[in-house]
C-alpha cells in the first residue's frame, strides 16, 4: 500500500449489527491513535442473512459516509446480497435463498417467511418484502460493486477464477467460487482479499487473504488493515456474542444522521 494510504477491509457481517458497531468503533479508535491522511473502508459483502438484524446492518452502512466523513468507502456485493435481489425478480428462488438464511432477513424487515412450498406463498413474501424495504436499501443493494482494485490488492467477495485475467472474471465466480480458488497456490495478478469462506481466524497466504471469521456464529467480525507498514487485523472477539454488545457511539451517530 502506498505511503499515507490505509485500507480497512471488513469481512462478512451477516446481520450482526452489534458486531459491526463494535468493529467500527475499533476502526475509528485505531485511526485516531494512528493518524494517516488517506483512509478507506472496503466491505467484502454478505451484509444480510443468518444474523438477527440485516435491516439494521444496511441502515448503518448507508449512514457511514456521514460518520466517516472524508474517508473513501467501497461496498462490494456478496452472494447473499445478490440472492435477495434475485428473489425480488423471481420469488420462486426462495427455495435457494432459504438455505442461506433468508428467513432471518425477512423477519428483520417484519415480513413473515413462506410457510409452505407454494408459489403463491413465495410471491406473497416477495410482495411484502418489496413493500416494506426502504428505497434507500434497495438502491444500496443494487449498486454494490463486484470488486475493488487498489495497488497490489484486489478486493472481492468470494475470489476469482485462476488462469483468467482480472478483466475477464465472471460475476458468478466473484460471488460464489470456492475450491478452484482456495486450492490455487500460484500468485494472481494481485493479492486477493476476500470473505465468503469462514475460518476460525484470518488466513494469510502469499496469493490471498481471507477475512471471513464466521461472525454470525462466532461473534468474531474481522477487519484487515493494509498500509505501507504491512498488514494487521482488528476483531470484535468472541465475547461480543455472549454479551450482545453494541457501540453506543455508532447507535447515537446513526440515529442523528
Amino acid at each position: 500500500m502506498r505511503a499515507g494510504r490505509r485500507i480497512f477491509a471488513i469481512g462478512d457481517i451477516h446481520g450482526r449489527l452489534d458486531l459491526l458497531d463494535l468493529l467500527l468503533e475499533q476502526i475509528a479508535n485505531h485511526a485516531a491513535q494512528h493518524p494517516m491522511p488517506d483512509n478507506g473502508l472496503v466491505f467484502l459483502g454478505d451484509y444480510i442473512d443468518r444474523g438477527p438484524d440485516s435491516r439494521g446492518v444496511i441502515d448503518r452502512l448507508i449512514a457511514l459516509p456521514r460518520v466517516f466523513a472524508g474517508w473513501e468507502l467501497h461496498f462490494l456485493r456478496g452472494n447473499h446480497d445478490n440472492a435477495a435481489l434475485e428473489f425480488i425478480k423471481n420469488p420462486g428462488l426462495y427455495t435457494v435463498w432459504r438455505s442461506h438464511g433468508a428467513a432471518q432477513t425477512l423477519i428483520s424487515y417484519g415480513v413473515l417467511p413462506p410457510r409452505f412450498e407454494k408459489q403463491s406463498e413465495f410471491e406473497q413474501a416477495r410482495d411484502d418484502f418489496v413493500r416494506v424495504v426502504p428505497r434507500s436499501h434497495f438502491n444500496f443493494l443494487s449498486q454494490l460493486k463486484y470488486f475493488h482494485a487498489e495497488d497490489d490488492y484486489l478486493f472481492v467477495h468470494a475470489g476469482i477464477r485462476p488462469g483468467i485475467a482480472l478483466a475477464d472474471q465472471l460475476p458468478e465466480d466473484m460471488l460464489w467460487i470456492r475450491e478452484d480458488f482456495l486450492l490455487h497456490r500460484k500468485r494472481f495478478e494481485k493479492v486477493i482479499v476476500h470473505g465468503h469462506t469462514p475460518a476460525p481466524s484470518p488466513i494469510v497466504l502469499s496469493n490471498r487473504i481471507c477475512v471471513d471469521t464466521g461472525a454470525h456464529a462466532t461473534g468474531q467480525l474481522t477487519a484487515l488493515i493494509l498500509d505501507s507498514e504491512g498488514r494487521s487485523f482488528l476483531t470484535t472477539g468472541k465475547g461480543a456474542q455472549r454479551n450482545n454488545l453494541a457501540s453506543p457511539r455508532f447507535r447515537r451517530e446513526a440515529a442523528s444522521s
